[in-house]
């Protein structure tokens, strides 16, 4: 058979996966010549074969392709003969336009975990031992390809050890970009809050750590993608301690444990839930508490009958827990509302008097993310946040213009979508760009993308509030850039996003798309929260929405769910709630409903008016406490009798005003259980969707907005969806609230006619 040069490209997250590696001891095992290298596509292969073991090789890479490798496409062509006297990898050409998945951060992978805790091993108890399946890759990238002199670790320089492993083809760090050890790698130093250095012995760091946390003693951890606040979750005083100092009442922390075994000792877990933890994402998995959990969980997640759980996902936080071997508080390494720290001097300034000691690391990181958080409705995932790990590619969407497009997302739960190239790549979440620090690092990040794939957008895609700070950049952006700018509508990107991550544009049918959320800027300048759209012909319209009512206090209204009571009341029943008022607060506060003019339809904030009418929350300590908590309130009613609290009619629009009237008189007047009457009330708003469907006549729903990020209404929609054969569509790969914005912005600006 006839030798030809076959050129064989391979698209997608194929790059700091050890994919070269692979390519070049399969074609060792096949006796195959030729080279393999990164490109601005993916990976490119050149081999020396005959056609049908040519096409034999490329079968073999798609079938066993390194586990943590995504393929999105791959081709193969005869070129131009070229001889081959072995097979090689070679240098990348960094001068080249990229067109590939950034590669996302890998948790510790169980085979280094394994050389960290042998004694026997060079990398016992390295803190960054890596190998080519784990490590960071986001966190540490300066530009593309992904080769070592393009990350942070470039400053490390590998020794004689580590080089030999690097250029072994049967060591698992063969061309492993993050290969380093103790002799060459990355250095721990152990301070105290005055940053004066305590200990600088590598491996009797990792020892004093773990004492100065049994003592209960707060420790401020560089991880490999930011700061952690540490403390023993089993001590009261210690979390309790933590909670002021970083002025966080209530807010849940996140627990981190040593391994899956004591999580299990602690939790049942489903095996979807065990399977997330043991991911290569590693992430933040929420889990219902059980008469097992023995950690300080009243103290971990206030009021909360349900705990967010992780294990380690660098070898420093495995070498820590293994020598603790008990669970402790892990939760982002920040002030109240600022971003995630990430450098040593900005965590000194700011956390001096939050941690006792801190745990530096001389690794710099380029792309700072909080960890990834998830839960379980039954089979289905559902993300809570989106970041370390899943961030950055939005993988199986492709750019439909020659034009870079950079959409600006939303305000509170902060994200960009920038497309660059073939690639669709979305940010990891930022929070909240009130915050300066926050609205900074969301700047800089956009910079450093720009820069990245040096490429400037062409269009701007923003929110249509035009005090939202992600809008304002925008237009900045747009102005400096004399690109094109153009405004959608919140609801409307929520829509898209959903539609956009299942492929329905395509639907010959109508989908309607039921959106509710807290607040978004409607087309008609009132608050939108509680809306219904049908798509259908590239077309999205507004078909109805919960009735609309005063939207009073401008923000405050989000942090007090009282005002929304207040607000939903009439004059004959909204006595009830005087005492929640000063006397002063309820004249201001009735002569503003008398001149407002500003309403809103928003499901938010009628849970926040439920949360407060059933006495469970009259002020929030943080976003979305009287969501959560009416669900935890409502998950403790063990029976199936709720009901239809409307006993639901053909509204015009869904009567919010009714439904608190009926739920408040039922607890403060008739004293019916509020856990039934909060179950009943999320059953009535499943209800409520499917009616709306079945009116319709619509076999297909979209669901997006941060409300559903409801469990219990999620069970209960599927329920009835199912005894209807409607078919459920919800937010996948990313969070169903408003991180999706930008990524639904995108969706509706490519696919939707009616803009």
């Amino acid at each position: 058979m006839q030798s030809k040069t076959y050129k064989i490209q391979i698209t997608g997250c194929v790059q700091g996966v050890g994919f070269r590696p692979f390519i070049f001891n399969l074609a060792k095992r096949k006796g195959l010549f030729g080279s393999v290298s990164n490109n601005g596509k993916g990976v490119i292969i050149y081999i020396n074969a005959s056609k049908e073991h040519a096409n034999r090789f490329l079968n073999e890479i798609l079938t066993n392709k390194p586990k943590i490798s995504i393929i999105t496409s791959h081709s193969i062509e005869v070129v131009t003969y070229q001889e081959y006297s072995d097979f090689s990898i070679i240098a990348s050409n960094s001068n080249v336009q990229i067109n590939i998945p950034l590669t996302p951060d890998f948790a510790v992978c169980n085979y280094c975990k394994e050389e960290i805790k042998d004694s026997s091993n060079r990398r016992y108890n390295y803190a960054f031992t890596t190998c080519v399946h784990c490590g960071p890759r986001y966190a540490i990238t300066t530009k593309f390809p992904f080769e070592r002199a393009n990350t942070t670790l470039s400053n490390f320089e590998m020794c004689s050890d580590c080089n030999k492993e690097y250029t072994n083809p049967t060591n698992k760090r063969f061309h492993s970009q993050t290969n380093s050890c103790k002799d060459c790698g990355i250095t721990l130093k152990l301070v105290n809050n005055l940053g004066e250095t305590v200990e600088d012995n590598q491996q009797e760091i990792i020892q004093k750590v773990a004492q100065f946390i049994s003592e209960g003693k707060i420790i401020a951890i560089k991880n490999t993608n930011g700061y952690l606040l540490c403390c023993d979750s089993t001590n009261k005083e210690a979390i309790q301690q933590l909670r002021q100092r970083k002025q966080r009442p209530n807010k849940p922390f996140a627990v981190l444990y040593p391994t899956i075994k004591a999580i299990k000792n602690n939790f049942k877990l489903t095996k979807n839930e065990e399977n997330a933890l043991q991911s290569s994402v590693a992430p933040i998995v929420i889990l219902q508490n059980s008469k097992i959990t023995t950690i300080e969980v009243a103290s971990i997640a206030p009021n909360l009958n349900q705990t967010g759980v992780m294990l380690p996902s660098s070898s420093l936080l495995e070498l820590i827990l293994q020598e603790l071997q008990k669970p402790i508080i892990a939760t982002s390494g920040n002030i109240h509302g600022s971003p995630i720290i990430s450098e040593e001097k900005e965590a000194q300034k700011y956390l001096k008097n939050v941690a006792d000691y801190f745990l530096h690391h001389n690794l710099q990181i380029e792309f700072p993310q909080d960890d990834s958080v998830v839960k379980f409705v039954d089979e289905q995932q559902i993300i809570l946040r989106r970041s370390r790990g899943l961030a950055s590619n939005y993988i199986g969407i492709e750019s439909k213009t020659n034009e870079p497009i950079l959409a600006m997302g939303a305000h509170l739960k902060s994200t960009f979508t920038f497309v660059p190239n073939q690639h669709t790549y979305v940010s990891q979440y930022f929070g909240n760009l009130d915050s300066y620090e926050v609205l900074e690092r969301y700047k800089n990040t956009i910079k450093q993308y720009e820069n990245l794939f040096n490429s400037k957008p062409k269009i701007i895609l923003v929110d249509k509030h035009p005090q939202y700070q992600s809008t304002v950049f925008g237009k900045e952006l747009s102005q400096e850039n004399n690109t094109k700018l153009i405004e959608i509508q919140h609801h409307k990107a929520h829509f898209a996003s959903v539609l956009g991550e299942h492929h329905l544009f395509t639907s010959k049918e109508k989908i309607l798309g039921i959106i509710w959320d807290g607040t978004g800027l409607g087309d008609d300048n009132q608050i939108w929260g509680g809306e219904f759209f049908i798509y259908q012909n590239q077309e999205i319209i507004r078909t109805n929405h919960f009735e609309y009512f005063n939207w009073i206090a401008n923000d405050k209204m989000a942090k007090e769910p009282r005002l929304s009571l207040f607000s939903l009341l009439n004059n004959d029943t909204r006595d009830l709630i005087k005492d929640k008022f000063s006397s002063t607060e309820w004249k201001i506060y009735s002569k503003t409903l008398k001149s407002n003019t500003l309403k809103t339809s928003s499901i938010g904030r009628l849970f926040d008016s439920v949360a407060s009418a059933l006495d469970i929350i009259d002020i929030n300590s943080y976003e979305a406490e009287a969501a959560m908590l009416l669900e935890d309130c409502a998950n403790s009613y063990n029976n199936k009798d709720y009901v239809d609290l409307l006993e639901f009619n053909d509204y015009d629009t869904i009567p919010s005003i009714l439904l608190l009237q009926i739920v408040t008189k039922a607890y403060k007047i008739d004293g019916t259980s509020k856990a039934y009457i909060a179950a009943s009330f999320i059953y009535t708003l499943a209800k409520i969707i499917i009616n709306e469907a079945l009116k319709n006549k619509i076999k297909t729903i979209a669901c997006s907005g941060g409300v559903f990020q409801n469990s219990l209404l999620l069970k209960m929609l599927k329920e009835r969806a199912e005894n209807q054969n409607i078919n459920l569509k919800f937010n996948r790969k990313l969070s169903a609230n408003d991180e999706n914005i930008s990524f639904g912005q995108l969706m509706y600006f490519q696919n939707i006619k009616n803009k």
